[in-house]
């Protein structure tokens, strides 16, 4: 069966049966790019063993490249040499949170001009916490009043550092950005959030921890204060763990299809927010056992077999990434959910929750937006077109629902490739 007609938009292929499947999921996304900046700024070369090669990467290796790092890819691994922080450099973040949030406090380490500016999305991104931070550590840019992408970091070789207090809660990218590039500030950093919320702490968890696997001296004195010691940064050998959120999918697909679905190389032990599917999808009634082998779920008779599941409330703040894939299992329930934390969505790829609500509208589901997340009631659903907006993990809840209910046509599964470019494939193998 031909599943990937971008032309005409993609018809998510239907289930035939339960699943018996055993899948590797490239590395993480959000582990490799931290690696990458820690690489490009660290005392010696550094290799990354099954670093994630998808978009968001290779932008990351790419911005990195232009602001003097060398990046050299073979098969299976990327080996980091770091150079001194150059400017004169225009950087291309596509729709990438990571590069423009990450890049730009290391483009400020620069003597000279470093521009970022992305896709017609990114444009819409919030970055002004960005920008003020580096105005606030001395760092001259240039924004246009705009708040936003593009702009440029007027560098003078050297940021000071200090005590700096943002508000991050639209994205704790702004958090993470800072603390990867602070050994190289002249005083590192005291970094303190001052927001009402502070959005996916797994993520502020996982860039420490990477500063720590190189040595970096940080703590966390305080709630939502962190400390990094200015200070060598090492290079080392990483070997990049799978991506947990985007074996999301694949995971939930157990659970509407039946059968039995293994993610391989899960880790015992991680940061990554993925790692709360082995908690919730055990409340819509699947059965995960982690071993050597991996995580696997057993969805039992699934939906297609007449299996059902209440309708809940699910708290995601701590990992929103996760919502999409959880929306497309509210949006089959027998009664009411609720999913909240997630206001933040709003400033992702897309507003996740506008695009949510109108795609699973637009297929018979009854869902309102809340400020904070979204409300679900329970009603049938039909085939149609699903939007991707330009955002992968719409996308792959579009595929998601489109295991159960014919005619689901994606308009624009490409977007996958921004995380995950084997998905289409990898979808249509699951499905049989």
């Amino acid at each position: 069966m031909d599943v990937v007609t971008y032309s005409e938009g993609w018809l998510a292929p239907v289930a035939r049966g339960p699943l018996d499947a055993r899948l590797v999921i490239p590395g993480s996304k959000s582990l490799t790019n931290r690696e990458l900046v820690l690489s490009a700024l660290a005392d010696s070369p550094s290799t990354l063993a099954a670093p994630l090669v998808a978009r968001d990467t290779e932008l990351m290796a790419d911005a990195l490249r232009a602001l003097g790092a060398t990046v050299d890819v073979s098969p299976g691994s990327w080996r980091i040499t770091p150079g001194e922080v150059r400017g004169g450099a225009s950087i291309h973040a596509g729709l990438a949170g990571t590069v423009m949030r990450f890049i730009p406090p290391v483009a400020a380490l620069a003597a000279g001009d470093v521009t970022i500016d992305g896709d017609e999305h990114a444009r819409k991104r919030p970055m002004r916490t960005t920008i003020d931070a580096l105005r606030t550590l001395g760092v001259a840019v240039d924004d246009g009043g705009r708040g936003g992408l593009p702009f440029t970091i007027h560098g003078d070789g050297m940021v000071e550092g200090g005590e700096l207090t943002i508000d991050a809660s639209a994205s704790s990218q702004f958090v993470s950005g800072l603390l990867l590039a602070a050994p190289r500030f002249r005083d590192g950093l005291v970094l303190r959030h001052a927001g009402e919320r502070l959005p996916s702490l797994p993520h502020i968890e996982m860039t420490l921890g990477t500063l720590r696997g190189r040595g970096v001296r940080v703590s966390t004195p305080a709630p939502a204060t962190w400390v990094v010691e200015p200070g060598p940064i090492a290079g080392a050998e990483i070997a990049i763990e799978p991506d947990l959120s985007n074996a999301g999918p694949f995971l939930a697909a157990a659970l509407l299809v039946g059968g039995r679905v293994t993610i391989a190389g899960w880790p015992g032990a991680t940061t990554q927010v993925g790692d709360l599917f082995r908690t919730l999808l055990p409340r819509f009634g699947a059965t995960v056992t982690v071993d050597a082998d991996g995580l696997t779920v057993d969805g039992g008779a699934g939906y297609l077999g007449g299996a059902r599941w209440p309708g809940m409330d699910l708290d995601l703040t701590e990992g929103g990434e996760l919502a999409p894939t959880f929306a497309g299992l509210a949006a089959l329930a027998t009664t009411a959910s609720r999913i909240t934390g997630i206001g933040h969505l709003r400033g992702h790829e897309t507003d996740r929750l506008a695009a949510l609500a109108a795609d699973i509208s637009g297929l018979g589901g009854r869902v309102a937006e809340e400020p904070e997340g979204l409300a679900f009631e329970p009603a049938p659903l039909h085939g149609g077109s699903w939007a991707a907006y330009a955002d992968h993990r719409m996308a792959t809840t579009g595929a998601l629902l489109g295991l159960v209910v014919p005619g689901v046509v994606v308009d624009d599964i490409g977007t996958t490739s921004k995380t995950l470019p084997e998905f289409p494939v990898m979808w249509a193998e699951l499905a049989g």
